[in-house]
Parts: structure tokens; C-alpha cells; sequence
């Protein structure tokens, strides 16, 4: 287990609560006994938190009621107080104008919960996209000792005799209807099967990619991020999450111990093995400010061109996360690349990576490759430089057809999403597979929320003609289940007057992932004049969170985090309960 001295119960976060004769603690011990609770069962016992995201309009979620009370179970059989803190949930489907744009509030309300009340140790719940990473820029900021408890994915399924991808059958199939190809009836039909349980997506999108890597970092139960939501091992898993979390709280292992820069590489080699979602770019820029851990774009790039694609997993494979499981889960697939990886790096359970992939197997070879037989031999992600985004863009090549990786071709321009929504599918436009979709004002700032428009739609004239991916460029994101050769996280955004804000119709723009350049073929001298004669866009907000949102947010390269919340060094005092 820990190597370190296990505390007394007078050491702990809680005791200062609860444990002295006087004024305060009478009233502190009070209320809890007006909760029905008596004094043996809290005091002289580490206090538990456990920060619930459940909330009926999170599907994903829809089996915390549950899980909530089998990680009670897990902290009552370890002799630990559990106590159940809901905080925010960020709904993916319907959080508008997206829950990227809420990531940070909910950092925010995880570290003040945190920190404010008389909690020794947390179990964070979370699954769907935004909850992974808000969990933990909130628990490593207050660090308090923590362990995250990953709501799993959904159930696979089927439809037609096809097995469906969350997410990435959507975008498909709504292609196949837009060129004519699938009817309404049936589209309606599939709508009845593409979600079968609850859990998030089936897919290696944003949420298993977050879920995974926070596993591969050591910030929950080895194996635990591959279970699927139903499967009744789930609940065990929560369970031993809930034990877990006591003996976090008598040792006093904090996130910030967990989540090393050995253990940031950890996550990005995993990212890369998985094929996973773009979006992780942005949660560990974010979240390594948050742990002064000093991370850049170029080392996603370095790790991505020496780790080889093992995961054979949609969108940029063949599989979904159930068949995953059963091929022996996500420790199998560590296990696979283990001299990528830096096994000393310490986790939740006491130990360390190398002690959690031990003697893992593989049961399925086509789901996870072997290491000569991979999905792809590297590039699972790609870092773009060049004039049209001097701070960074990114790709994802494994999941854009090949013969696109180098690309040269006119722009054409869409202003914003409405704009986009409006004019894609206009024949006057006369596009051809060889433009290149250019839309601007989607980022952190313009968007706002920096949201998952990424994915531009083709035009239905070019569907109808069997087109099925064009290079695409925005300063949105894409969602993790989505493909395409689509470039992301332009830097700087156009609301803020990077190049992507200049770009007119007709220009040329080259695409060349192997050179990891993205350039628009005009001169220094035109881009300065056309920044010139640029206005920047009015800020929409003058109050509330809108406003903190738009003064304190920075840009994608370095994670969309609030400036005022990077770690700089200083830490705050314990508040007083006086």
C-alpha cells in the first residue's frame, strides 16, 4: 500500500469539525445527528465526499442513483462517513450553447466543495465528456485526496444486423439521409437503437478517452475505466472506489502526487495507443496548468509519432468499448505498449503502473493489435503549425481518409455556424471535393465555448456524388466520436483576430500532416493589411458568468482554462470554522 505513516484520526481534515469540546463542533455534531446520524457512526472516521454529476437530463448518468449508493456501500465497509455532494452536470446532448462553456464553472464549484466542508477524502463521479476533467482541475486545485469513479460506457448494440457506434453512426447515417440514401422511417428507426443503456458513448470518444487516461494517469481503480455501465461489475468497481477512497483519506495522498508530469506522458501515450479524441488536447493543457506541470502541443507530437494506433476502436477503428472489455480492457492495452510507458509513476490504489498491467492479457487480437499489426503505426494525433495557426491546430489523420493528409485547395468562407447552417448546401456555391470548408468565429471566445462544430457538414450535392470527407477548418472542436480530416483548435481563434479571421474565398490553402503545416498561400504583407482593415466582434456579455467567461478564458493551445485558476506556485490557507 502507501509507503507513509497512516494518520490519526486527530490529523484529519474532518476532526477539526467535529472532534474539539466547544461552541462549533457542538452545532457541527448536532446537525449531523438531526440528519438521523449518530456520533459513533462520523466522528473519529474519515469523512468521504462524494461529488455526484447525476442530474435527469445526463443520460450518461442515469445509473448514478445507483452507483452513488454502491460507493456509499464501499466507504461504510472500509469505516469510513459517506456523504453525498451533487454538483453540476454537464450534459453533452443538452447543455447549449455547449458544455465545454461550463467545463470551468464546474472545476470551479469541485474545488470550493472541496474545500469548504469537512471532507478527508472524495470519490469524483463522472463519465460524460466535460464531467472527467472539470472533476479533477477541481480536486488537483483544492487537493484533497481524491479518486475518480468512471460512469462506463453504454451497452453495445445493433441495428439492422450492423453493430452501432454512438456518435459516429449518427454523423454517417445522417450523410447516408441527407444524400438521399435512408429514409425518414428509418432514420426514426435507428433513432430507437444508437443509445441502448445508460453510460456514454460506446465509442473511443471524448468520454472514454478522458475516462481512460485518468486510469492510465493513476486517478482511479486500475481496469475500472473499461467496465460498461450496466455490467455488474460496474457496481463492484464503485464499490471498491468508495473503499479505496478511505484509505486515500488516512494516508493523505493528494492529486497533486498522482498527477505527475511522468504521468501526464503516461495519459498522451494512452490517448495515442487508443486513437482517441482530439478534445483530450485541450482537458490536459488545462488540466496540467492546473498541476504546474510544464506541458506543451509539441509533446503530444512527439509521443504521437513513436506510439503505434493498438486500439482498433471507432471512430478511427472497427469496434466499440464493449467489445474492448472483452478483449481484456484498457490494462491489456498498457500492457501491450509497456516500454512506451513510464511504469514507476504512482496511482490511487497504492501502487504503481507497472503493478497495474501486470499479468493483463489480451483475449482478442483484432481489438487490440498486436504491436506489428497495429491500426496504425504512429500519428494517431497531429500538431499543424503554420501561418494560418501560428499557436497550433490539430488533427486527427487516423480517422480522415489518406489521400487527404496532403491536400491544396480553395477556401470557402462561412463567418459563423448560422451562416454555415445556411449557405452549405447552396448549388451556387458550385464546391467540389477539392475546397476546403473554412468557418470562423467558433472558438472559446466566438463561439462561444469553443463547441463541437468541427465535423463541417459536406454539401448535400456532394454526398449525392458519393463524397465523403473534404478537408474542413475551423477553430471549433469536434466531438470524439466524430471523424474526418477535419483541423481543430486553430490558434489564435478569428474572434480574436488570428489569421483564420482573414481568410477569403478562393484563397489556396495547403494541408500537409507528415510536414505538420497548414498554410494559406498569401504573402506577410497581405495578411497584414487584410488584419488591418479587421474589426474585432463586440463581446456578447456584460454580467454573470458570460462575462467572467469571456474576460478570464484562454485559448485553446493552452487549454480554454480561466486565467485567474492556473496553479501559480501559492496555495490557499484551510478556511476557518470559527
Amino acid at each position: 500500500m502507501f509507503q507513509r505513516t497512516k494518520r490519526t484520526h486527530e490529523q484529519l481534515r474532518s476532526y477539526r469539525y467535529f472532534g474539539p469540546d466547544d461552541l462549533r463542533s457542538f452545532g457541527h455534531r448536532s446537525r449531523q445527528k438531526q440528519s438521523g446520524f449518530g456520533t459513533e457512526e462520523f466522528e473519529g472516521k474519515p469523512v468521504i465526499g462524494i461529488l455526484n454529476t447525476w442530474n435527469d437530463l445526463i443520460s450518461c448518468h442515469a445509473h448514478f442513483k445507483q452507483r452513488v449508493e454502491d460507493v456509499k456501500r464501499g466507504i461504510w465497509q472500509a469505516g469510513g462517513f459517506p456523504v453525498e455532494v451533487p454538483v453540476m452536470g454537464l450534459s453533452e446532448t443538452f447543455m447549449k450553447p455547449t458544455s465545454m462553456y461550463y467545463r470551468n464553472f464546474l472545476a470551479m464549484e469541485a474545488e470550493e466543495v472541496l474545500r469548504t466542508y469537512p471532507i478527508d477524502a472524495a470519490v469524483l463521479m463522472g463519465g460524460c465528456d466535460k464531467t472527467t476533467p472539470a472533476l479533477l482541475m477541481g480536486a488537483v486545485t483544492a487537493d484533497v485526496p481524491s479518486i475518480f469513479m468512471p460512469g462506463g460506457p453504454m451497452n453495445k448494440t445493433s441495428w439492422r444486423g450492423d453493430q452501432l457506434g454512438s456518435g459516429s453512426d449518427v454523423w454517417k447515417y445522417w450523410a447516408e439521409r441527407s444524400a438521399g440514401r435512408l429514409g425518414c422511417e428509418a432514420w426514426c428507426e435507428l433513432e430507437d437503437h444508437i443509445a441502448a443503456s445508460p453510460g456514454h458513448c460506446m465509442t473511443m470518444g471524448t468520454a472514454s478517452t478522458m475516462t481512460s487516461i485518468t486510469e492510465t494517469m493513476g486517478m482511479s481503480l486500475p481496469g475500472s475505466a473499461s467496465v460498461p455501465a450496466t455490467h455488474s461489475s460496474h457496481s463492484r468497481m464503485a464499490s471498491a472506489t468508495g473503499q479505496q477512497a478511505v484509505e486515500l483519506a488516512w494516508y493523505n495522498v493528494k492529486p497533486s502526487e498522482i498527477m505527475t508530469a511522468d504521468a501526464f506522458d503516461n495519459g498522451i501515450t494512452a490517448l495515442m495507443a487508443m486513437g482517441g479524441s482530439t478534445n483530450a488536447i485541450v482537458h490536459l493543457m488545462a488540466l496540467a496548468g492546473r498541476c504546474q506541470v510544464p506541458l506543451t502541443l509539441e509533446r503530444f507530437d512527439q509521443i504521437s509519432q513513436t506510439t503505434p494506433v493498438v486500439g482498433n476502436i471507432r471512430p478511427a477503428g472497427k469496434y466499440v468499448m464493449g467489445d474492448f472489455f472483452e478483449a481484456g480492457g484498457l490494462r491489456a492495452l498498457l500492457a501491450r505498449i509497456a516500454d512506451l510507458l513510464k511504469l514507476t509513476a504512482p496511482n490511487v490504489a497504492g501502487s504503481t503502473l507497472a503493478d497495474a498491467i501486470k499479468d493483463a492479457e489480451v483475449y482478442d487480437e483484432d481489438v487490440i493489435r498486436p504491436r506489428d499489426s497495429p491500426i496504425c503505426e504512429n500519428n494517431s494525433l497531429a500538431v499543424l503549425r503554420g501561418n494560418l495557426c501560428p499557436d497550433g491546430a490539430v488533427i486527427k489523420p487516423a480517422a480522415a481518409e489518406k489521400q487527404l493528409h496532403q491536400h491544396r485547395g480553395p477556401a470557402v468562407v462561412f463567418k459563423n455556424y448560422p451562416d454555415l447552417k445556411a449557405r452549405i448546401d447552396d448549388p451556387s456555391l458550385a464546391l467540389t471535393k477539392d475546397h476546403v470548408i473554412v468557418l470562423q468565429n467558433a472558438g472559446p471566445l466566438g463561439a462561444p465555448g469553443i463547441p463541437e462544430w468541427g465535423m463541417l457538414p459536406i454539401p448535400k450535392y456532394l454526398l449525392e456524388q458519393g463524397v465523403r470527407d473534404m478537408v474542413r477548418i475551423s477553430d471549433a472542436r469536434m466531438s470524439g466520436t466524430s471523424y474526418g480530416a477535419c483541423v481543430l483548435h486553430v490558434a489564435p481563434e478569428s474572434f480574436v483576430g488570428g489569421p483564420l479571421a482573414f481568410v477569403q474565398n478562393g484563397d489556396m490553402i495547403t494541408l500537409d500532416v507528415t510536414g505538420r503545416t497548414l498554410q494559406l498561400e498569401i504573402s506577410d504583407e497581405e495578411l497584414a493589411s487584410r488584419k488591418a482593415a479587421w474589426k474585432q466582434p463586440e463581446h456578447r456579455f456584460t454580467r454573470g458568468y458570460g462575462k467572467l467567461y469571456f474576460d478570464e478564458t484562454t485559448q485553446a493551445n493552452i487549454g480554454c482554462d480561466f486565467r485567474f485558476l492556473h496553479a501559480d506556485g501559492s496555495t490557499d490557507p484551510e478556511p476557518s470554522i470559527y
